[in-house]
């Protein structure tokens, strides 16, 4: 079975709205906060879903190589949290635990009621089988790549 371009499109543009709910699941119904770098990798997503849909009005091989552009950027912003979270290297300051950015003027270290909790984008806030959300973000991100070229391909 052979599948078509339209049918691919829909495949990655539904595989990356299912990696948003997860991220929205893990947020509003499992409580994980998630951090700065962690909304930068949902953006590559809504921009795919938004591509998808428009593949199945357009079926252009141009909006394919959108598509999978969008999840090579996905792949990197998840590489890049990844090092940061395993500390290969330093991330944003504004957001990690070597970073001066982070004003706690206004409250007391042990003050709980003071503010949202700032959540660092070095700490692994959930893991399985040792991989971070961010490295499930990459794995996921590169075979949607994989599906995009192959729609590309199609049209």
């Amino acid at each position: 079975m052979t599948l078509t371009f339209r049918t691919l499109a829909l495949l990655a543009g539904l595989g990356s709205a299912a990696l948003l709910i997860g991220a929205f699941g893990f947020q509003h119904l499992g409580g994980f906060e998630p951090c700065a770098m962690c909304f930068w990798q949902r953006w590559p997503h809504g921009l795919a879903i938004v591509l998808a849909l428009l593949a199945l009005a357009l079926p252009l091989a141009l909006v394919a190589l959108a598509g999978a552009l969008t999840m090579l950027v996905s792949t990197g912003l998840a590489l890049f949290h990844t090092g940061v979270e395993r500390h290969w290297w330093s991330g944003p300051t504004s957001c990690t635990a070597r970073g001066g950015g982070l004003d706690t003027s206004e409250c007391g270290l042990l003050d709980l009621d003071c503010g949202t909790p700032v959540v660092l984008c070095d700490q692994i806030s959930w893991q399985f089988i040792g991989l971070s959300m961010a490295n499930y973000n990459a794995i996921a991100s590169l075979v949607l790549v994989a599906i995009w070229l192959m729609a590309a391909r199609r049209a």
